[in-house]
């Protein structure tokens, strides 16, 4: 990959659902754009039901390949698509209901992804998350012992 790719994929975000998911995921997306974020939209695109898991593959991929370097999975809970994507050995998906957790899996757990419920989270806290999510950075530098287990993980 040359620099200019790796500058690409630092400024690209996957973003991922299933149907219950679909609107949420619309609303982030256009969040992101206005915040300057190219958006890599995995899909789905409506209310047809999908299986979660098709989709938690499809933004691994994508991170693995790449093409971006953090993702966002919206589901109905955000359970079933971070289970999914946890099994991709080089995911850390952190499923956030706050801020404050999306803040401690940057800082943390260098979570390079953050899965969300669009039945369970308000719009406006979802989309707060997804900001603070994007904006932290992760204290493995700083405090040793996290870059230790974040590297446990990988």
């Amino acid at each position: 990959m040359d620099d200019n790719s790796v500058s690409n994929a630092i400024q690209t975000v996957a973003i991922a659902s299933d149907h219950a998911g679909y609107l949420l995921k619309a609303d982030i997306g256009n969040l992101l754009k206005e915040r300057g974020y190219s958006v890599l939209d995995l899909g789905t695109d409506g209310p047809d039901s999908v299986d979660y898991p098709d989709f938690a593959d499809a933004l691994a991929d994508a991170l693995r390949d790449g093409r971006a370097a953090r993702g966002i999975l919206i589901c109905g809970t955000g359970i079933g698509i971070s289970i999914a994507a946890n099994r991709h050995r080089h995911i850390r998906a952190a499923h956030c209901h706050d801020t404050t957790e999306a803040r401690l899996s940057r800082q943390h757990n260098d979570a390079n992804v953050i899965a969300l419920g669009a039945r369970t989270l308000g719009p406006e806290v979802a989309k707060d998350c997804v900001s603070v999510f994007l904006e932290t950075a992760f204290e493995g530098d700083s405090n040793p012992r996290h870059g230790r287990r974040v590297g446990k993980m990988s």
